[in-house]
């Protein structure tokens, strides 16, 4: 068993590396080369897989990875995944993550088609939604260049399994954190803050919209998730989600309330950090996962503040 990971270096690349490695595979790693390394999340696991320098942006060296790997299973996690910086860098954005898909696809389909594919969708499809909560059937409506381009990038896997009958799949994955999540998502920027603010090495946590609601759950889980997806018969798209929601001031509250603190006495509003577009409310719908992959959440919203906090503190000491 065989498998190639993109974005390894990233939260839920690491989890799935160590989810894979423990169910027996080999694990490949697609890495681009950068003048600093970013590897502290894989770094345990350095000697166990092997990594693949390219791109998403580079259709040939998406090839010459499949070659070397010679993978039964894709995984195709990397992307510019960061709303905000969607709506700076929005052509960027739909180049490697819509794009990049489909040059990876393409490999897939040029290299070894009965190659298995998993594409990493996400809940920023349903935008403004029309329904709560989202399931597989909801509409599509992205509110950023990020979720226009998933939107694409989702699209193309349906086309590539339906024209050419790949095993070609997507997760629509809802926010799911850990204490690997990347410092710019807020509930990392959060945890962070509040850990360096009992430690009283910083004294403010300036944040936007505290009204939006989200639908957190647990990376390890998720990418549990997702090698269930390859595992089935038929390829078929599937929400993943906790089917419960918290707003942003929910999380701030448990989070400050981890080391005793009123946020209130803390947070400030800046305006600038408002969304051109925001999304109010974002709660899925994983009963179709839960039937058909045995899949459901087992961690809950406060363990895993609380793990975060924990260990930002933890860092935040040793610093």
């Amino acid at each position: 068993m065989r498998a190639l990971i993109t974005g390894i270096t990233g939260q839920d690349g690491s989890y799935l590396a160590e989810l894979l490695l423990s169910k027996g595979y080999k694990v490949y790693g697609l890495v681009r080369r950068l003048s600093t390394k970013n590897y502290w999340r894989i770094e345990h696991l350095l000697d166990k897989i092997e990594l693949i320098e390219g791109d998403l942006t580079d259709s040939g060296s998406l090839y010459l990875a499949l070659k070397k790997a010679n993978p039964i299973e894709v995984y195709n996690l990397a992307a510019q995944s960061y709303v905000a910086t969607s709506w700076t860098q929005p052509i960027l954005t739909a180049d490697v993550t819509g794009l990049g898909a489909l040059r990876m696809l393409e490999a897939i389909h040029q290299y070894d088609p009965k190659v298995k594919f998993y594409q990493a969708s996400t809940s920023e499809l349903f935008g403004l939604a029309l329904e709560t909560p989202q399931k597989e059937t909801t509409p599509f409506h992205p509110r950023s260049p990020y979720g226009a381009a998933k939107a694409f990038a989702h699209y193309m896997t349906q086309n590539y399994r339906e024209s050419y009958g790949m095993f070609a799949c997507s997760g629509i994955l809802f926010n799911h954190e850990s204490p690997r999540r990347g410092e710019e998502f807020v509930t990392r920027k959060v945890t962070k803050a509040v850990a360096r603010i009992a430690l009283k090495k910083q004294e403010k946590l300036f944040l936007g919209n505290l009204d939006a609601r989200r639908d957190w759950g647990y990376a390890p889980e998720y990418v549990e998730a997702m090698w269930r997806m390859l595992q089935v018969k038929e390829p078929k798209d599937y929400v993943i989600a906790t089917g419960k929601t918290y707003s942003v001031r929910d999380l701030v509250a448990k989070a400050f309330g981890v080391v005793g603190l009123d946020y209130q006495d803390y947070v400030v509003i800046d305006e600038n950090m408002i969304r051109p577009a925001d999304v109010p409310l974002l709660m899925g719908d994983s009963s179709l996962a839960k039937k058909e992959l045995g899949w459901e959440p087992k961690v809950n919203f406060d363990q895993i503040i609380s793990a975060m906090v924990e260990a930002d503190l933890e860092r935040e000491r040793t610093r």
